[in-house]
């Protein structure tokens, strides 16, 4: 008779915790999908732009020199 008793009593909690488990996932499928939006970017200050105008020419000055000293070497070979 126990024995039958605490099968009764572990398949109601069984049951318990199967029930519970689909209460949570349905909760968690009715929640609408939050996506997180990066802020407006700021504008730079005059300064910065200076800054980054003048690093943006430096590096296509060297990278210039490599492609024309590249083409003068082709062009004053005979």
């Amino acid at each position: 008779m126990a024995d039958s008793l605490l099968d009764v009593i572990f398949d109601v909690v069984d049951l318990a915790l199967d029930v519970s488990e689909v209460i949570d996932r349905t909760k968690q499928l009715s929640k609408p999908d939050t996506v997180e939006v990066p802020p407006d970017p700021k504008p730079l200050p005059a300064a910065a732009q200076r800054a980054l105008a003048e690093a943006e020419k430096l590096e296509r000055k060297r990278d210039q020199p490599d492609q024309s000293a590249s083409g003068t070497d082709q062009a004053s070979s005979p």
